[in-house]
């Protein structure tokens, strides 16, 4: 299923039941279907200000994307990282960083390069790329990070 522009504010239609859910950028556990309980994705865009509470604060582990709106491969990466984040909804939440609307972000975790992906564990980096991939290259390097970590599959 593809973002529409009702899941950019917040709303996410479940994969399973096509109910529609409001998810919040930030909260505690992990968000479920309020009709059927399906795991749902967690796709949310942060900045300077509130990059700490969305994403070192997730209880799933989080997948950062640095990106620039004038980066092309940026661009072509985002369907497929929004596909992993569907396909591993519960297990990690994926958190979108504008660079050029959030330098502060970019400098603390040294971006080079755009994209750059992270793995996040509480703020704690567990693992770095750089560079677009399709998106089983991408799922398999998430999961091996994960399993890595002992983190349930």
């Amino acid at each position: 299923m593809t973002t529409d522009r009702s899941e950019a504010r917040g709303i996410i239609v479940c994969d399973t039941c096509h109910h529609r859910n409001r998810v919040p950028s930030a909260a505690e556990g992990r968000p479920r279907c309020g009709n059927c309980g399906a795991a749902l994705p967690w796709i949310v865009d942060a900045g300077d200000a509130d990059f700490g509470e969305i994403a070192e604060n997730a209880t799933p582990f989080v997948l950062v994307d640095l990106w620039a709106a004038w980066c092309r491969p940026c661009r072509l990466v985002s369907p497929a990282l929004e596909l992993v984040a569907r396909e591993l909804a519960g297990r990690v939440k994926l958190v979108k960083v504008d660079v050029d609307q959030a330098p502060s972000t970019a400098l603390r975790f040294q971006v080079q390069a755009v994209p750059t992906l992270l793995l996040l564990d509480h703020g704690e980096e567990l693992a770095r790329q750089a560079g677009a991939a399709p998106a089983p290259v991408l799922r398999e390097w998430v999961e091996e990070t994960l399993a890595h970590r002992g983190a349930p599959a």
